[in-house]
């Protein structure tokens, strides 16, 4: 007996099933809002699936965890369509329409011989995208606040770089960061927590500006020191 094999169009089907009147109970009462903390998680287990395949080459925990942000993804999309908001063809369509207007040196006459040159390409397009989005209050605030801290702050010094003021030199915060390490060793142990704080989140901000500077994924190296100090433990 071969097991079934279902395709795009039987999942979409079953998380509508699972939505009806006849479904689950607890998919029946989700909305946008509470499983916001369920698309957090299931990135963060994405990730870490590809860690984990990076280190035993067994796919997988990553085809499983790809499932799971997919579900995410039309659960939304199932809930909006029953607001009457858009449906999943139209994230397809949208996402679709993106990509071909972001590569025009694949799809039009556009030039990009360098990666680089891609990631230019792609912001200057994006930019013109974003002209008069009323959900967009300035260059800033349009960086989401869900983002990890260190994930932020480097993508809010780069802007303020490219839209404000010209950033640290690497030298000038590596300059900075001794002396905040100088005046976290000088500081009074008997001290208020909030000279501590004060003279901690200068010193991680100058930290992410040389991994801006850089380009130095510090959440990621964070995370793989972390776990370095756990297999010293386990």
């Amino acid at each position: 007996m071969f097991e079934k094999k279902y395709s795009y169009e039987d999942f979409l089907e079953i998380i509508a099933i699972l939505r009806g009147e006849n479904g689950c109970p607890w998919d029946k009462v989700q909305t946008h809002e509470s499983l916001k903390p369920c698309m957090m998680e299931e990135a963060a287990e994405l990730v870490a699936s590809i860690r984990i395949f990076d280190r035993t080459g067994n796919p997988e925990n990553m085809i499983e965890e790809l499932g799971d942000v997919m579900l995410q993804v039309v659960m939304h999309a199932q809930i909006a369509s029953e607001e009457g908001l858009f449906t999943m063809e139209d994230v397809i369509n949208e996402v679709s329409r993106k990509m071909v207007r972001r590569h025009p040196h694949v799809f039009g006459t556009g030039i990009a011989d360098t990666p680089n040159d891609v990631l230019v390409n792609w912001e200057e397009i994006k930019k013109e995208e974003k002209k008069d989005k009323d959900w967009i209050e300035s260059p800033l605030r349009e960086i989401p606040i869900e983002l990890p801290a260190l994930t932020r702050a480097v993508k809010v010094l780069k802007k303020i770089d490219k839209h404000y003021e010209k950033g640290s030199s690497y030298e000038e915060d590596t300059a900075a960061i001794c002396e905040l390490a100088e005046a976290l060793q000088n500081c009074d142990p008997q001290a208020e927590n909030r000279k501590v704080e004060e003279i901690l989140s200068n010193l991680l901000l100058r930290i992410s500006d040389v991994a801006r500077i850089k380009k130095i994924p510090q959440e990621q190296i964070l995370m793989n020191k972390i776990d370095d100090l756990i297999d010293k433990y386990e």
